[in-house]
């Protein structure tokens, strides 16, 4: 179960960073939360603007991170799949490999929603 997995390993090395972190390193990742609080901006779209840059960086752990949070912030499938289109735009198609895994990610949370 890929999001199980992910979700855990993810808990464990953050875990692992925060406790040998120096102060810089904390105040970064405090930071990188405080970004996609609610604000001006709605965190959907927060998190919708994270996974495209994402999936323009080519991170496969931000991505399964970012659709994690998508889902949370209740993102459709309709509004998932615009977003992606945005990434393939900005990114071309050397993107179309993170799509797939995207896509598959996406469909195994749904599966956990049901």
């Amino acid at each position: 179960m890929k999001v199980k997995e992910f979700r855990e390993e993810r808990s464990r090395l953050t875990k692992l960073t925060l406790d040998k972190a120096n102060l810089n390193i904390k105040r970064f990742f405090a930071l990188d939360h405080a970004a996609y609080e609610d604000g001006a901006i709605p965190l959907k779209y927060k998190e919708m603007l994270g996974l495209v840059a994402s999936m323009v960086l080519r991170c496969d752990d931000c991505i399964c991170y970012h659709l994690d949070q998508c889902q949370a912030a209740g993102v459709n499938e309709t509004e998932l799949n615009e977003a992606m289109n945005i990434a393939l735009i900005v990114g071309g198609s050397i993107v179309i490999p993170q799509l797939r895994r995207a896509m598959e990610y996406w469909q195994e949370l749904a599966g956990l929603r049901e």
